[in-house]
């Protein structure tokens, strides 16, 4: 097992904790020398909050765990494609690469709808490598989906 995929599983570990308590499972861990530093899952709908979104939580204890808004020696690892505010985030926190498990054809920007990662424009490009462990992130997002479809069909 690669690293890559050692850490997206502590990742797809946090997105079933957002599922557990009914939130889109979506989970985030980061990285800096070889150590998880944080961990984030969504939490939009408990937090009733736009900004619930696991990346932001990762960001926010990363900060924390190194004293420095600046992640520049650090990888995230997160189980579906960041949306524009999290990927404006990842720039912001100046974090140097982003592994994806799924892509998000409706809201990514790390390549999906645009590419807020290398945009030539900003201070700052992140690398990211995605598919890593799709298949697990991907039935994960659907199985979630299609159980919310059917309990809203049953209690109408």
């Amino acid at each position: 097992m690669s690293n890559d995929e050692k850490y997206m599983k502590e990742a797809l570990k946090q997105a079933k904790k957002a599922a557990l308590i009914d939130e889109v499972p979506i989970g985030c861990v980061i990285v800096h020398d070889d150590k998880i530093i944080a961990r984030g899952y969504n939490k939009r709908n408990k937090l009733h909050s736009t900004l619930g979104h696991a990346e932001i939580s990762a960001i926010k204890k990363a900060s924390k765990a190194l004293g420095d808004w600046r992640l520049e020696e650090c990888t995230m690892y997160v189980t579906l494609e960041p949306c524009p505010m999290c990927a404006g985030a990842i720039v912001q926190a100046r974090i140097p690469k982003v592994v994806i498990g799924a892509m998000n054809p409706k809201a990514g920007c790390a390549g999906s709808i645009l590419n807020m990662f290398q945009i030539k424009e900003f201070n700052h490009q992140v690398d990211s490598v995605d598919g890593v462990l799709q298949e697990e992130c991907q039935i994960m997002m659907k199985n979630f989906f299609k159980e919310l479809r059917e309990r809203k069909k049953k209690n109408r």
